[in-house]
């Protein structure tokens, strides 16, 4: 098992444990192209800092190894949602005061499969140009950087006072 996998299997662990103990579960769900919550979609205020979604045992949903698939009542309207587990950054409860986050993926999940799969065979290859272009650019901004500092030396040296802060012995 993948780390990837063994993450998503804990969080919905602690899902169901929170769930069975307090009787709802909350989750907080980052913004991405692969959740679906039906036509209402995400606002631009969610977009920024995800949505929170709060489930209890009487709905019916279902959590199996690539997210939930719901049908979930936003304002009076139902609508059919699939949150993929790797978008879920946090299960938590308000009633018992705990919670488990996980940072977002930094990967970029429209070209990603829901089984935590890598990434394509393209992106890697741009993923590999990108960082040969940092290390690049890192590279010539460090040299340059090296010989500034050695032609500001020479002249900053002349204006150096030397200060001896030792005592003298009578």
């Amino acid at each position: 098992m993948d780390t990837i996998t063994a993450l998503n299997s804990l969080k919905r662990h602690v899902f169901f444990d929170l769930m069975n103990l307090s009787g709802r579960a909350f989750i907080l769900v980052q913004y991405s192209d692969n959740v679906i919550l039906g036509n209402r979609g995400f606002t631009k205020e969610e977009k920024e800092n995800g949505i929170i979604l709060v489930f209890n045992p009487k709905m019916n949903f279902l959590w199996d190894e690539y997210g939930i698939t719901a049908t979930l009542v936003f304002g009076t309207s139902p609508q059919k949602c699939y949150i993929p587990d790797n978008d879920i950054i946090a299960v938590y409860s308000p009633d018992l005061n705990c919670q488990f986050l996980s940072a977002p993926y930094f990967v970029d999940t429209r070209h990603k499969e829901y089984k935590g799969q890598a990434k394509h065979p393209e992106l890697l290859v741009a993923d590999k140009k990108e960082k040969d272009l940092n290390k690049k650019t890192r590279k010539k901004s460090i040299s340059r950087a090296a010989s500034e500092t050695d032609a500001t030396r020479g002249a900053s040296d002349k204006n150096v006072i030397k200060v001896d802060f030792t005592k003298k012995r009578k």
